[in-house]
């Protein structure tokens, strides 16, 4: 892996992280605590909330989709990278939500569908950061 694709990856984690604590911790924070499961207890009070672990999950998954993305896909526009982000975003965020769902009193369907929406914004965002970096001094750049 080179600097480049390194850079875009770290560019690619602090959007995430950053979208993250935007829509999870201000903007959905009540419209997810209202759609709750019936489990008490399994969620973090945000004071105890590692960040470094938050923030190490976010870059595992900005390299997963900078090795996609460089690697095997050549994505390398903010447009095509915010798009296959969106759905990067989408599936995962519904694979692991729908199972979650399945398996856990964690949320109920309303949060469950409602989140990989949420995640698909904010993996196209990031997707598109990431995309953009590994392009930048490219020739279809100019």
């Amino acid at each position: 892996m080179n600097s480049k694709s390194i850079v875009a990856a770290v560019a690619g984690a602090i959007t995430t992280f950053v979208l993250g604590y935007l829509f999870y911790g201000l903007a959905f924070a009540g419209f997810f605590e209202a759609n709750a499961g019936s489990a008490t207890g399994y969620a973090k009070d945000i004071a105890d909330v590692s960040l470094v672990a938050v923030f190490v999950g976010e870059l595992c998954g900005a390299f997963l989709l900078t090795i996609i993305f460089s690697k095997w896909a050549n994505i390398n526009t903010f447009a095509s990278g915010a798009q296959a982000g969106a759905i990067f975003g989408l599936l995962v965020s519904l694979a692991f939500d729908l199972t979650m769902f399945g398996t856990t009193n964690a949320y109920n369907l309303t949060a469950t569908l409602v989140d990989p929406i949420i995640g698909a914004v904010r993996i196209a965002i990031g997707g598109g950061v990431i995309a953009m970096m590994l392009g930048r001094g490219s020739k279809s750049e100019s």
